[in-house]
């Protein structure tokens, strides 16, 4: 049986390069424990919306 893991988390522009290192190191950390993949992905693009905002969704 497969399963998959997702997390979204809001990262300030000023902080990618620390993310990125981060995110690298977990990947590792992950795969050594038995995950097949790990796939780290950045939106650029997100806008402020009424429901699809992710400012507003941090601060739920």
């Amino acid at each position: 049986m497969a399963y998959v893991d997702g997390f979204v988390t809001p990262v300030p522009k000023r902080s990618l390069a620390a993310y990125r290192r981060m995110s690298r190191l977990a990947g590792k950390v992950w795969r050594e424990h038995g995950a097949l993949e790990f796939r780290e992905c950045v939106a650029d693009d997100v806008t402020w919306g009424k429901r699809t905002s992710l400012p507003l969704a941090r601060r739920a």
